[in-house]
């Protein structure tokens, strides 16, 4: 499409240039298999051990607590499962929340399939968890905790740090973070105190689909659930894609780099396009607040279905999404909408924009000017 203007990077972003070349020379020049024990199997290697090294000193963990793996999806499943099984004496108590992804949420059902104990933390209107309600539920038989940093579909910011002292003070459980929404963005690193574990995907922050990280702050005991050759530490065995290791790292180097420029220019657009969503009054109900993520917003118009919303939008040349990426082809309504408690009026209308990299302060001005042109045409609000 020319002159599309891409506002869906929640769902997933456009790759960067520096990004690209790095995994096109590791393709084209050490291509060999890292566990090779030949002259181009070292180099490759090499280039292994320096991306691994790079990601563990923006985690500030040791390289040997990091393991690259295909994704945000393995990363969750691979934390929750590896956990889960391999501490069971201590007991099968487990929290998350009602909002998590789905990576979690379908993860955590197998596990209670198994016979352990998931119990899910509410959220307010904002989509944030009671603490009150954490400190409440956690057991001294409770093994891990997993929330996400930063809500998929509308931006909320849960307390990782305030979680995270709980969690180490009353219980033996591993927090597990899912930082996928959330790695660039903001800062988390297992400085000081935080999680035990976190979950990066490669292609939210510019980099590629089919790579990710799942980072310990310190070795715990944890069940590999992918057994063969023994590779990355023998916690995930598996030729390595070296390319996608060293892309990703490149793309973490750049996230972190860019993060508060980024972080005051998504604030900024946020701000302004809440703005003029909060002109239309009750037409059209705000999800994301100011005090959540500042690269989306969430919003929904009222009795109408999001993806008539979409489909007048994409005529225009914007592209957004309803909800989330990974649930968008399912006709029942988001279970994060239904969380939030949303007046019925307004449950099918929820579409996201989210902000990347590659958007200019030209494309939120356009963005604006569609936005007035498809409220107009769909809801005679003239603004």
């Amino acid at each position: 499409m020319v002159n599309t203007i891409y506002l869906d990077n929640s769902a997933t972003t456009k790759p960067l240039k520096e990004v690209m070349q790095a995994f096109m020379v590791v393709n084209e020049q050490y291509y060999a298999n890292p566990a090779s024990i030949h002259a181009m199997g070292v180099e490759a290697n090499d280039l292994l051990i320096r991306a691994r090294e790079q990601v563990a000193d923006i985690l500030q963990t040791e390289a040997k607590n990091v393991l690259f793996t295909s994704g945000g999806t393995e990363s969750n499943n691979a934390a929750i499962f590896g956990i889960a099984r391999s501490n069971t004496h201590i007991g099968k108590h487990i929290l998350t929340t009602e909002i998590e992804h789905p990576s979690v949420l379908e993860t955590m059902k197998q596990l209670e399939k198994e016979g352990y104990d998931v119990e899910y933390l509410r959220v307010d209107r904002r989509g944030v968890i009671s603490l009150d309600e954490l400190r409440t539920k956690i057991r001294k038989e409770t093994i891990l905790v997993s929330i996400m940093h930063v809500n998929n579909e509308m931006g909320a910011i849960q307390p990782i740090k305030e979680a995270a002292k709980m969690i180490h003070e009353m219980s033996r459980a591993a927090f597990h973070v899912d930082a996928v929404q959330s790695f660039g963005k903001l800062a988390i690193s297992f400085k000081e105190e935080g999680p035990d574990c976190i979950s990066i995907s490669g292609h939210k922050i510019h980099g590629f689909k089919g790579s990710g990280v799942l980072a310990f702050r310190k070795p715990i005991r944890w069940q590999p659930f992918a057994l063969g050759g023994g590779q990355e530490f023998g916690m995930r065995s598996g030729t390595v894609a070296v390319p996608q290791a060293v892309a990703l790292a490149k793309a973490a180097r750049l996230a972190v780099e860019t993060m508060n420029e980024r972080t005051n220019k998504y604030r900024q657009w946020h701000d302004e396009i809440r703005t003029q969503l909060e002109s239309y009054g009750e037409a059209v109900h705000v999800l994301s607040t100011p005090q959540g993520a500042a690269h989306i917003v969430s919003f929904s118009v009222r009795d109408l279905k999001g993806e008539v919303i979409i489909n007048a939008m994409q005529k225009r040349g914007v592209i957004v999404s309803t909800s989330s990426a990974c649930s968008s082809k399912q006709t029942k309504t988001s279970h994060v909408v239904e969380a939030l408690h949303l007046d019925e009026h307004y449950k099918k209308g929820v579409i996201r924009l989210s902000f990347g990299a590659h958007n200019t302060i030209e494309d939120i001005e356009n963005f604006k000017q569609v936005l007035a042109e498809v409220m107009l045409e769909l809801k005679g609000e003239n603004k």
